[in-house]
């Protein structure tokens, strides 16, 4: 079992040790490297408040987590191996014990966010068919519910393959079947020969779940070949404490690859994306130009920050197993108090049992409300149909209750 309770002194001797088996800017003779450690003008190092601060005092180290650790591990860039080993530690700790993977058989790395670990699931399966079918571009498509992340359009844009989004039923916003049937049917008379399916593990807006087995099965009964992704950059961190009968991960064989957002449920900073991926599969990122990198890079990124893999280790040792289980699950029962208050007061809304999103539909709520709580609409830019609510750590009680009274006052 990796995956632990630690206390804060334990996780501050764990990280200092990582930064003292990195090669240290200040202490060592280091002069090839386009690096250094924070500008002291505005970081200052010997800060007293730094000797209990791991977090801070490794992005004040600036270790650079270039590649893929998880892939080269001894091979890979020596300068800043002790925080890369945490690295793989999380990547190992997130793969293994939240999404059910057999040991050390999935690669992964902490990106900027889940639009970037999206696009390098498409980017790795576009590389795929292009080397192992000689597939062109052309030929290949991303196919994903119209509630999808835009980041499936912005991905699709930037490697020039096909985006196919599936109309969803208006009330349960699940993936029409039938339509999906129909739409990729139309793409094979259209040339499209290969395929990467997205499954979310919670829409953005409405926190809806797609079945993986459902999507797989049909297109492995019109004999299409397909790679399924799971996008779970908001779910990732809630929904498999929340349902014990979730289908979207690892142990699932049908899933190849998954995208989480520690900064959205997990409460890490921003720029905490994660992407992981079975492995034998991350050599088809692979840029071989870049040959002055230790073990290459694999990565959309390249360069990236050690101390956002150390604020999401530091956060899951924090609280253990255990402990965020019953903080996601205290999550559900806000949200569950609130929709029982929504339903009283007969606003009609959609929320997914298992996740803390609901979304409203617009014409039921007081005018006022969404600006006082900065809801969230489907469009800003037109009449909403929908405003969304998350119900997170710092809207629980008085926030939420807060907004039931205002929601009855305003109604009555």
């Amino acid at each position: 079992m990796i995956w632990k309770h630690m206390t804060k002194p334990e996780i501050k001797d764990r990280v200092y040790a990582a930064l003292a088996e990195n090669r240290n800017y200040d202490s060592d003779y280091i002069l090839g490297i386009p690096g250094t450690y924070l500008d002291t003008e505005q970081f200052h190092r010997d800060a007293h408040f730094l000797d209990d601060a791991p977090f801070l005092r490794t992005f004040i180290n600036n270790p650079n987590h270039i590649g893929c650790h998880t892939l080269t591990g001894d091979e890979g860039e020596d300068m800043f191996r002790g925080t890369q080993k945490i690295e793989v530690e999380l990547i190992r700790m997130i793969s293994e014990e939240i999404l059910n993977a057999e040991a050390k058989s999935v690669d992964g790395y902490v990106a900027p966010g889940g639009t970037e670990a999206n696009i390098q699931a498409l980017w790795i399966y576009r590389n795929y068919y292009q080397k192992e079918f000689n597939a062109k571009a052309n030929e290949i498509a991303v196919v994903f519910s119209s509630d999808s992340h835009y980041s499936f359009y912005k991905g699709a844009n930037i490697l020039g393959i096909k985006a196919l989004d599936v109309a969803v039923d208006p009330e349960s916003r699940s993936i029409d079947m039938k339509l999906m049937q129909e739409r990729l049917q139309a793409a094979k008379q259209e040339g499209i020969k290969y395929f990467i399916a997205i499954a979310n593990m919670s829409t953005t807006l409405f926190g809806s779940v797609d079945d993986p087995d459902e999507i797989g099965a049909l297109f492995e009964s019109m004999e299409l070949p397909y790679k399924l992704h799971v996008d779970g950059a908001f779910g990732g961190f809630i929904y498999p404490f929340t349902d014990s009968n979730s289908k979207l991960h690892f142990g699932n064989p049908r899933v190849h690859s998954v995208t989480m957002d520690a900064h959205k449920m997990l409460m890490a900073p921003y720029g905490t994306g994660v992407f992981m991926i079975r492995k034998d599969w991350m050599h088809y990122a692979a840029t071989s130009e870049a040959s002055y990198v230790q073990g290459l890079d694999y990565t959309m990124v390249g360069s990236r920050s050690g101390a956002q893999a150390i604020s999401i280790w530091m956060i899951l040792m924090t609280h253990g197993p255990r402990g965020w289980k019953n903080m996601m699950e205290r999550l559900i029962i806000e949200t569950d108090k609130l929709c029982s208050a929504l339903d009283d007061m007969g606003i009609r809304y959609f929320r997914h049992p298992s996740l803390n999103i609901v979304s409203m539909y617009a014409d039921q709520v007081p005018s006022r409300i969404p600006q006082k709580y900065r809801l969230v609409s489907d469009n800003f830019g037109a009449k909403p149909k929908w405003w969304k609510i998350v119900v997170m750590q710092h809207t629980i009680g008085k926030v939420v209750d807060q907004f039931i009274a205002d929601m009855r006052s305003d109604l009555a």
